[in-house]
């Protein structure tokens, strides 16, 4: 059945994702505040919180706040690249559009809606009292999901779920992705890239090619993309900088302590103040989702690499880098420019990519083990960048890779 109506979530998909509660709603408000909603959403990621008690606990905590700021704040954020062109593309297509989200306000939905051009808009309700947020919150989209905003939408335009798509990024919209006719990841968690039909990363603008022909059009790699994985790849430097020059502590220790500087100049670069050097390069290599977002990829490839070098023996620790450094880069890489057959239970990565990351994720392993246990470590840790996983892969891919190349001497 033709598609009818379309339906976007906020949140990461048309706004930067966390930018409104966790960097926006909380800025004023200290230190303290910041950190403390940065807990519940790492709480809720990890499925420790559920939805509307992490939303709970953070409107309680804005009790008081002016709601003209909070517009203010939410108005202030950048679109993703491509909004505005993808909302142009579907009303010429004859297309209805709707925007749903369980995290943003109401009112705030219904101006976004108005600006992109949505037909119909369901946000979360606020318990206002003059112009100050009490604290409480409400609405169906609380309740009941997203599924009671839908059925409202579809049956004031005489459709069938079938007759919709949902373009979504994490698992609060797995109800939606598994009634409507269509779903689209749009640099999705690990249930929704293991749900979506299609996935999507970076512009946005690509649903439309998926409507008009049900394929996924950009296969290029960017400028962008080579910086990302060349520096990616340049973890391979690290077990030659313990080896020649450093030693594993010394390596570890200055890995970590590059983390907690570069996540000082995201904070800064995410409220508006740029840090020479680290800002560009952050900006260089960042795909265009993460321009306006809090970049953790590195942080996480820096905490991956240096715990290695200090849990591991020495020659299995830099195999366990190797796989990252070399198996993951390749395997994007490959991935983009030649991945039209896509694996079927995670619809973001391609079985040539993954296949291109074993091979070089074993020839780097190779580099510091034998064979077998660099093939062990290789597979472990392209299994890990294939399976949809919680957590993130440049933290996981070294620890299990690793993880196998060790336990594998006690098995022959």
């Amino acid at each position: 059945m033709p598609i009818k109506l379309v339906v976007f979530d906020v949140e990461g998909v048309l706004v930067p994702k966390w930018r409104f509660l966790l960097f926006g709603a909380s800025r004023g408000h200290g230190l303290a505040m910041f950190v403390k909603f940065v807990m519940i959403g790492l709480l809720y990621t990890v499925r420790v919180f559920s939805l509307e008690r992490s939303l709970r606990t953070i409107f309680r905590s804005l009790r008081g706040t002016e709601l003209v700021r909070l517009s203010k704040v939410f108005n202030d954020l950048p679109l993703t690249s491509g909004s505005e062109q993808l909302f142009k593309s579907l009303r010429s297509l004859g297309l209805k559009t709707a925007l749903i989200s369980s995290g943003v306000p109401d009112v705030f939905v219904a101006d976004l809606a108005r600006r992109l051009g949505a037909d119909y808009s369901r946000g979360l309700l606020l318990d206002v009292t003059d112009g100050r947020l009490t604290g409480e919150i409400g609405g169906d989209v609380l309740w009941d999901g997203k599924m009671g905003a839908l059925g409202e939408i579809l049956a004031c335009e005489c459709l069938g779920p079938e007759s919709s798509a949902v373009v979504a990024d994490d698992s609060n919209n797995l109800r939606l992705f598994r009634v409507c006719g269509l779903s689209v990841g749009f640099n999705p968690d690990y249930l929704i890239g293991r749900e979506a039909d299609y996935v999507i990363n970076e512009d946005l603008s690509g649903v439309s090619d998926i409507l008009k022909s049900g394929t996924v059009r950009d296969n290029r790699i960017s400028r962008s993309n080579l910086i990302r994985e060349l520096i990616h790849s340049g973890g391979l430097v690290v077990p030659f900088l313990c080896i020649y020059l450093f030693g594993n502590f010394l390596v570890a220790g200055l890995l970590l302590a590059v983390a907690m500087i570069y996540s000082v100049c995201e904070l800064l670069r995410i409220n508006g103040t740029d840090v020479p050097l680290v800002s560009r390069i952050t900006l260089l290599a960042a795909d265009k989702p993460e321009l306006h977002e809090f970049n953790t990829s590195p942080i996480f490839h820096a905490l991956g690499i240096a715990i290695a070098l200090l849990i591991f023996p020495p020659q299995v620790g830099y195999a366990a880098i190797a796989v990252l450094s070399l198996g993951d880069s390749s395997a994007s890489i490959f991935g983009k420019r030649f991945g039209r057959r896509r694996i079927p239970f995670n619809r973001g990565k391609s079985v040539v990519g993954s296949a291109m990351g074993l091979v070089f994720a074993f020839l780097g392993a190779l580099l510091f083990v034998d064979w077998l246990t660099a093939a062990v470590g290789a597979a472990a840790g392209i299994l890990i960048e294939v399976i949809p996983m919680p957590f993130e892969d440049n933290l996981l891919i070294p620890l299990i890779a690793g993880a196998a190349m060790y336990l594998l001497r006690f098995i022959i």
